[in-house]
């Protein structure tokens, strides 16, 4: 058994450890409420442009625009991966890993990845996937500006003909207790539904086509934005259940450290009455 000492010292720097957890899992929980909100008004914003992108094809069925059209012969794909820079998250980041190595392994092509993220660009160097876009280092608070870059790469690989279709891949915010890694096709444009009932109309300049072409482009970009927002708000909430029960395992480890401290002191204790006892018997 270790000395009192050491297990006294063992509880000390548990007790520190848990002031740290609990510390982060506030953190995270003041940033997780505004993760939240983020995530409500873009889910907003990607409805609306849909409705128009719908409206504006509606007008003109005969437009084919490449971002919706389905190609004959599927030579490579694109995957984008989004995970978070920063680990202590749970399992967040490997449930949304295995989405992803599950959907590169159902493609019967070539695949290339692009990563938002460090989690995902590690582990997709560590597998050798090619890796063709990259954006780290994303802020708690992600603007636009911050993976522009990457989501335009693959949309003039896409219209260059160098990929054939793109993958999204990341995890989706239900509640503070469930993230779920999803998958979704980006381009291909998901179609819209068409509206049975309604009236619309837009005055627009200059023609409905060229229109069409700037609004898609935005909505592949607020897809992705969108999906950085919502891995944002689940990195938050796993982050501090994890830190709440990485909380919850100090205490209870110091409760049981403190038994053995009890223990080990009162053996000493008792060793210490049973010399004073041999020595005064011994003496007599």
């Amino acid at each position: 058994m270790a000395s009192a000492k050491e297990i006294r010292n063992q509880i000390k720097a548990i007790q520190n450890t848990g002031k740290i957890t609990k510390a982060m899992e506030m953190v995270a929980a003041s940033k997780m409420r505004k993760a939240q909100d983020r995530v409500l008004a873009a889910r907003a914003y990607s409805e609306g442009i849909l409705r128009v992108v719908g409206h504006l094809m509606s007008a003109h069925p005969e437009y084919k625009h490449p971002f919706l059209v389905e190609r004959d012969e599927i030579k490579k794909v694109g995957v984008i991966v989004i995970t978070t820079d920063k680990g202590l998250c749970g399992g967040l980041n490997t449930n949304a890993l295995k989405k992803a190595l599950g959907l590169m392994k159902k493609q019967e092509v070539d695949v290339e990845v692009f990563t938002i993220g460090r989690r995902a660009g590690m582990f997709m160097r560590r597998i050798g996937a090619p890796i063709i876009g990259v954006a780290e280092n994303v802020p708690d608070i992600p603007e636009l500006s911050d993976i522009i870059g990457l989501v335009t790469l693959a949309i003039e690989k896409y219209i260059k003909g160098d990929i054939d279709a793109v993958h999204l891949v990341y995890s989706e915010f239900v509640n503070t207790m469930t993230q779920t890694p999803v998958t979704m096709r980006l381009m291909p444009c998901p179609l819209p539904e068409e509206e049975k009932h309604g009236y619309w109309d837009y005055l627009y300049e200059p023609e409905a086509k060229e229109v069409l072409e700037g609004v898609l482009r935005r909505y592949v970009e607020s897809l992705v934005y969108h999906a950085l927002l919502e891995n944002k708000a689940c990195e938050q909430s796993a982050r501090m259940v994890a830190m709440k029960a990485a909380t919850d395992n100090a205490k209870d480890i110091v409760k049981d450290l403190s038994i053995t401290y009890n223990k080990a002191r009162q053996a000493a204790i008792t060793q210490e009455l049973a010399e004073i006892c041999a020595g005064a018997a011994a003496a007599g």
